[in-house]
């Protein structure tokens, strides 16, 4: 048996550009025959929506509510909810799982992390990294960095990318050994998306199941959404960065480093 679970969505509550209420999401993933969902609201460093001005654990609960707001309702219909976020540097964003309120609370100073620290803090507390459309091109994007180094996976299929935006990440997870996870990046049940996220077979009870699992590298798959798959190739208009252990990036063109 396989069980599917949403793991990019915004709530209205948190995320600035979110426009559907958390508690929605319940319903909507129930019927579509999910078996769970996990929150990712934009962190402080993104598009977030929560006021700036307040102390920092005010920030954090005020954050939070969305997921709360989402797991009271999961609780009462016994649909599984679980937390995480999604945090930026320059355009380019990490999904972060298995950390809760309290750590966020203890941990302000990753607000002045590198993208190095930031993984070994993630890591040293038990969660998980995964670099979210690691290939999306959008108006608010100088250039796509790609960051092989410090994340435990990547996300292939986005909802949120054209397909054309995807189509090169299983060959970038295949060089440097990534594992592939999908995810809708949703932001509105009403702009009639066909979910994505991944299959697993083993049922998930808790944040650190997913973590354990993705850390694996087995026992999962990206969801396909049909017509993903006929992509349309189309030249390509950021420059493709990646980031190196030394903090530098490289410039690359398709894969290929062109220079330092």
């Amino acid at each position: 048996m396989a069980y599917r679970y949403e793991t990019h969505l915004h709530t209205k509550e948190v995320s600035a550009c979110g426009h559907t209420h958390a508690k929605d999401y319940i319903k909507f993933y129930m019927e579509r025959g999910y078996d769970g969902i996990i929150f990712t609201d934009h962190f402080f460093n993104g598009n977030c929506g929560v006021p700036r001005e307040l102390p920092w654990a005010e920030r954090v609960d005020a954050f939070c509510r969305g997921y709360e707001l989402a797991k009271e309702e999961g609780d009462r219909v016994g649909f599984p909810v679980f937390f995480g976020w999604e945090f930026n540097f320059e355009g380019d964003e990490y999904l972060t799982y298995g950390l809760d309120k309290a750590w966020l609370k203890e941990n302000p100073q990753i607000m002045e992390d590198t993208r190095e620290v930031y993984y070994g803090r993630v890591h040293e507390a038990g969660g998980l990294v995964v670099q979210a459309h690691p290939y999306r091109e959008r108006g608010y994007l100088n250039a796509v960095r790609l960051n092989p180094y410090y994340v435990d996976a990547v996300e292939y299929i986005n909802i949120g990318n054209e397909p054309y935006m995807d189509e090169l990440v299983p060959e970038y997870a295949k060089v440097y050994g990534l594992p592939l996870t999908g995810g809708t990046d949703m932001h509105n049940i009403e702009w009639g998306q066909t979910p994505s996220g991944v299959e697993t077979e083993q049922k998930l009870t808790c944040i650190e199941d997913f973590v354990k699992l993705i850390l694996s590298g087995k026992g999962f798959s990206p969801i396909i959404v049909p017509g993903r798959e006929d992509k349309q190739t189309r030249e390509r208009k950021l420059t493709i960065l990646k980031y190196e252990r030394d903090g530098n990036f490289t410039l690359c063109k398709d894969g290929e480093e062109l220079h330092r």
